[in-house]
Formats: structure tokens, C-alpha cells, sequence
């Protein structure tokens, strides 16, 4: 797999996690646990999307 295909397989992730957190906060019986750990994971993939990008370009 390339690091093109990578991140964009990861984008993807991004791009449901968004839209799970999206559908969690619409409803009040989610919980903040739940949420925060939806919270992280996309700031996870987010975090490595960049650092992949950053060495793509060096």
C-alpha cells in the first residue's frame, strides 16, 4: 500500500468517526465516555494523517 492509499484509507476512518460522533451527540442518551473516546480516536487519525503527510513532503 502506498502512503497515498494510506491516508486515504485513513481519511476515510476520519470521515466515519466524524460522522459516529456526529450521530452520538444528536442523541442525549449517548454517554461523555463515549464520546470523548470517539473524540480521540479522530484526533488519533488525524494526528497521523498529518505526520504521514509531513514526511511525504521532506
Amino acid at each position: 500500500m502506498t502512503i497515498e492509499a494510506h491516508i486515504s484509507t485513513l481519511e476515510k476512518k476520519h470521515g466515519a468517526l466524524e460522522q459516529q460522533l456526529h450521530n452520538a451527540m444528536l442523541h442525549p442518551s449517548t454517554g461523555d465516555t463515549f464520546i470523548a473516546e470517539l473524540k480521540r480516536q479522530k484526533l488519533r487519525l488525524k494526528d497521523e494523517i498529518e505526520r504521514l503527510r509531513n514526511n511525504t513532503e521532506h
